[in-house]
């Protein structure tokens, strides 16, 4: 595409769109025409690592030859088929493929399509549940003091960043609110958990976190033990445990799910989205247990079935993506993102070491490199903005850093994410 084609496509952006979490006035386009193994390129043809797998979904690299091959193969049979009163294959077999590496005891799985409405329809099958089982005073959630569990009020409503959502406040059902353990031995945190717990269990449905580490709150990470001992604090005082995995899943933090890095857990929920369809189409999952699925069987005159459901859910093209993107990440992609996990830690330890840098996160290939706050400057932007001089597209939250890479990526492409990341950091003038 010629220049000229870019500077069009950049105005007729800047006339015509609205886009996410931007603001607009200050707006700069860059476009994007291709992808390739784990790059992006722009309509001038530069190419960019993308260091942030197109908003932490995908896994494989684009174009990928078998998810290119899936995705040709359904759409020559069928592109699209509602699921209200329907079925079809791809919807089945991706929901046994799902159940066959979900976590004990999750056996039924309700589709979606994004991480918000995971999250929306977890929240709701807990309360529905309980009144179902005659406690219908279990109406409140618990959830972390900074969490983020996406944009839909639902999910807002069991949020805690500030930024995000102050300004919702009004529309939203209240949540009960727990300091995040990261950066503690997490006893403070359990010991307010289980003060809520113990009094107010009659009232709480459900506990909704991130597993290990909370992405949007800038790559916090909890210590050791923590979520297993979470867990058994719900158990014990019959409370829902919902685990937001739609970043933490799919290969992540090194293992298929992050619940997985202490195995005695055993959710209520899972929620999942990003990663299930290798960041091809928008598909998510909510998973949970034969006991909460029960509780919605009867006769149809009982009204029990669950009111909820979207127009795509378990949209034909997204399973068949989905069900071999499992098949690769099981196969070749998260073996792959292990082996690449010591060298990332690696740069990491050398780029904590620069003047700007206050702190590294990280869990598997989920990173936050916080940098040290200055007045009136939103150095993660900065540094965003300059990375992409050197080859590279990565995202901030505010001022951390996010490196979230295809699990593709190879010993090269870490270097190169090291390198511009340090070039762009050293820029700056502070």
């Amino acid at each position: 595409m010629k220049h000229s084609d870019s500077a069009g496509l950049a105005e007729l952006d800047k006339r015509v769109l609205w886009h996410p979490f931007t603001q607009m006035d200050e707006w700069s386009p860059l476009v994007i025409a291709s992808g390739e193994g784990n790059f992006l390129i722009d309509v001038d043809g530069r190419r960019y690592l993308d260091g942030v797998s197109s908003l932490w979904c995908n896994v494989h690299g684009h174009r990928h030859p078998r998810l290119d091959r899936a995705l040709a193969d359904q759409a020559a049979r069928l592109a699209h088929s509602t699921f209200l009163g329907l079925t079809h294959e791809p919807g089945i077999r991706l929901a046994a493929d799902l159940i066959e590496v979900a976590p004990k005891p999750l056996t039924r799985v309700f589709y979606s399509d994004s991480g918000s409405t995971a999250v929306e329809i977890a929240l709701k099958q807990s309360f529905q549940y309980w009144a179902l089982r005659g406690r219908p005073s279990k109406q409140r959630f618990l959830r972390m003091t900074d969490a983020y569990h996406g944009d839909t009020l639902g999910a807002v409503g069991v949020g805690g960043i500030d930024v995000f959502h102050r300004i919702f406040g009004p529309l939203l059902v209240q949540s009960i609110p727990i300091p995040s353990p990261a950066g503690t031995d997490g006893s403070a945190t359990l010991a307010r958990i289980e003060a809520e717990l113990e009094s107010r269990a009659n009232e709480i449905a459900a506990f909704i976190f991130e597993p290990l580490i909370q992405g949007a709150a800038g790559m916090l990470v909890h210590p050791p033990g923590f979520l297993a001992k979470v867990a058994d604090l719900c158990r014990r005082h019959n409370v829902h445990l919902i685990l937001d995995e739609v970043a933490t899943g799919f290969g992540r933090t090194g293992r298929l799910f992050a619940c997985e890095h202490e195995p005695s857990v055993e959710p209520d929920f899972v929620c999942l989205a990003k990663g299930i369809s290798g960041g091809y189409l928008p598909l998510a999952a909510t998973l949970t247990t034969e006991e909460v699925y029960s509780a919605f069987l009867g006769a149809r005159a009982e009204m029990k079935h669950f009111f909820h459901g979207h127009t795509y859910t378990a949209n034909p093209l997204a399973c068949a993506v989905g069900i071999e993107s499992l098949r690769l990440l099981r196969d070749e992609t998260l073996p792959n993102a292990q082996a690449r996990i010591p060298e990332v830690s690696a740069a990491l330890a050398r780029i904590a070491k620069l003047p700007a840098v206050k702190e590294v996160r990280s869990v598997g290939l989920m990173v936050g490199i916080e940098l040290r706050a200055a007045a009136d400057r939103s150095l993660g932007v900065e540094v965003c903005d300059r990375v992409r001089n050197h080859g590279v597209i990565l995202r901030p939250l505010g001022d951390v850093i996010v490196w979230m890479p295809p699990l593709s990526i190879r010993p090269d492409e870490v270097a190169l994410l090291e390198r511009a990341t340090t070039a762009a950091i050293q820029e700056l003038a502070i």
